[in-house]
């Protein structure tokens, strides 16, 4: 039976490049969690989190990754927090295969870097310090996931891995 496919980790893990490549190889369809999230409440995360505060925002990115796993199976990015809000591994139990893009804080920051005042969690921040903060705080929800890909190789052959992954755990073909 096939499942979706969840790429969860730090951002700068290279979720929505590496899951564009993946949905692409897998001829499947893709979600940033993130976009979809901005498209519904229809304002930049930056600004709902601004607006309406943190809870506000996990409780509407509850609700999406519901409504994206209801719908047909697909590739999903989700958001660096996701797999840390108790409650969400659990939800997708049965229904995804969670892959942990595993990447160093330094590598993370690397490829943040250039957006990261875009991002409520890190902006203004000391950039490689704070991934080092988010990581040692969702490490072990991260470690929960069904698998772990290292994920500071070049995007194409990490998507190759995870695309391997998802057909011989998760139904794809």
């Amino acid at each position: 039976m096939k499942r979706h496919l969840i790429l969860v980790g730090l951002p700068g893990a290279g979720k929505t490049t590496i899951g564009r490549l993946v949905a692409a190889e897998l001829r499947a369809p893709f979600v940033d969690l993130d976009v979809a999230i901005e498209q519904r409440a229809g304002k930049p995360i930056a600004r709902l989190f601004a607006e309406d505060g943190e809870d506000a925002f996990r409780t509407l990115e509850r609700s999406e990754m519901e409504s994206v796993l209801s719908a047909p199976e697909r590739v999903i990015a989700a958001g660096g927090g996701w797999a840390a809000q108790p409650g969400n591994l659990e939800a997708a139990t049965g229904r995804a295969l969670t892959v942990y893009l595993q990447v160093t804080p330094e590598g993370a920051a690397a490829r943040v870097a250039p957006a990261a005042d875009r991002r409520p969690l890190l902006a203004g921040a000391d950039l490689t310090g704070r991934l080092r903060e988010l990581l040692s705080a969702r490490r072990s929800f991260y470690q929960r996931c069904d698998v772990t890909v290292p994920a500071d190789l070049e995007p194409g052959a990490v998507a190759r891995e995870v695309a391997a992954l998802a057909r011989s755990l998760a139904g794809w073909y």
